[in-house]
């Protein structure tokens, strides 16, 4: 999809992998995965109940951790959420709730994630912040790379490219990454921003807008397509 047109950051065409998440169903249930965001809390606790007690322990009303997840005694972990089959929670993660962790995903230290859904694999594992976000699958994010989900203005997030705009009626939102993108190390991805699948972030990067697929972000007046894709 080497595209960064906005009608076609519809849920089904931006995450490709439909079997990588337990979320997926819930987020195709909206026109722009970005409208599920204010909903995950709901989610958790109706797709809680139907994870199965075999892979699945029930820790107070609405936390639910795969078997073979590791969680490190030291990190925090508050409801709703669920944590997935083979994930690694490190130490000193700090889960803050309404957060869908997906298989084999990793929350490295001192991170903190809220109000979030991570697909399988994902990795955010040292000293990031992914807050109001939907990472996809196999997405990364370098160290000290974080999702900003306030403007500075309190005003709603408006996501916006070229002479195209969406309100969202959010004022907290943060990231939409596409599945196999990589976020450069102490990147801020600024509220609203749009990446699609397949793409690269420079290092120290401020990323706001709409980052077409399969690109390398330098700055905001270079991105450029990867050759052969």
């Amino acid at each position: 999809m080497n595209t960064c047109n906005l009608s076609k950051a519809k849920t089904a065409v931006f995450f490709a992998f439909p079997e990588r998440s337990v979320a997926y169903r819930y987020i195709a249930d909206f026109e722009y995965p970005w409208e599920a965001i204010a909903h995950i809390s709901e989610f958790i606790l109706d797709i809680g109940k139907s994870l199965p007690e075999s892979k699945y322990t029930k820790y107070g009303e609405d936390v639910w951790i795969a078997n073979s997840a590791s969680v490190a005694p030291s990190a925090v972990i508050n409801g709703p959420c669920i944590i997935g089959v083979g994930a690694d929670i490190r130490h000193s993660a700090f889960v803050r709730g309404c957060a869908v962790i997906g298989n084999s995903a990793v929350v490295g230290n001192s991170c903190e994630i809220k109000n979030s859904i991570l697909f399988d694999e994902v990795q955010i594992p040292h000293y990031n912040y992914v807050g109001d976000s939907i990472l996809g699958y196999k997405s990364h994010m370098g160290a000290g790379a974080i999702t900003s989900n306030v403007k500075s203005d309190k005003k709603n997030v408006v996501i916006s490219f070229d002479d195209a705009k969406i309100e969202t009626g959010m004022k907290k939102l943060g990231a939409l990454v596409g599945d196999y993108v990589e976020i450069g190390c102490n990147s801020v991805l600024n509220p609203g921003t749009v990446i699609f699948g397949y793409s690269n972030v420079y290092p120290l990067s401020s990323v706001r807008g709409v980052v077409p697929a399969s690109s390398i972000y330098k700055n905001k007046n270079d991105i450029v397509l990867k050759k052969n894709e």
